[in-house]
């Protein structure tokens, strides 16, 4: 098993409700997948996850509390997003389009056009979002 400390950190929204949701749903088994922007790697500079990585989901205390496997990274447009990986991302969403109304909310926002500098920042069907699947390898 790897030392929790050594791994990477795996942050799920921002810290708050939302993130304590997400880290509800991945120590309970419902989330098994999760997005994120093409562009957020880009702009922070950082290589795309990897199939095999681990790494260490932090809760809104900053505390390790699990660490996650990757089993798929996929790239896709943001409009190729499937019913499956909606389901897997274990937010209670039922069809593809409650999944995309509930990212696009969260990728309009304050903290994310911060994140990515660019006050006006909005998705289109053309936005390539980075897929991934996990699989839970430990609760700390």
């Amino acid at each position: 098993m790897d030392l929790v400390d050594d791994l990477p950190r795996a942050e799920f929204a921002f810290p708050g409700p939302l993130r304590d949701q997400l880290v509800a749903a991945i120590l309970s088994g419902a989330k098994t997948s999760t997005s994120a922007l093409l562009v957020g790697y880009e702009v922070a500079n950082e290589p795309l996850p990897e199939v095999g990585q681990r790494s260490a989901v932090v809760d809104s205390e900053d505390r390790r509390v699990a660490v996650i496997e990757l089993t798929e990274v996929r790239v896709l447009r943001l409009a190729d997003v499937d019913l499956q990986h909606a389901l897997a991302e274990g937010e209670g969403d039922e069809s593809v389009a409650q999944w995309r109304a509930g990212h696009e909310t969260f990728w309009h926002s304050a903290e994310v056009r911060a994140e990515l500098g660019d006050p006006g920042f909005t998705v289109n069907d053309d936005t390539l979002v980075v897929t991934e699947r996990f699989r839970l390898v430990h609760i700390v």
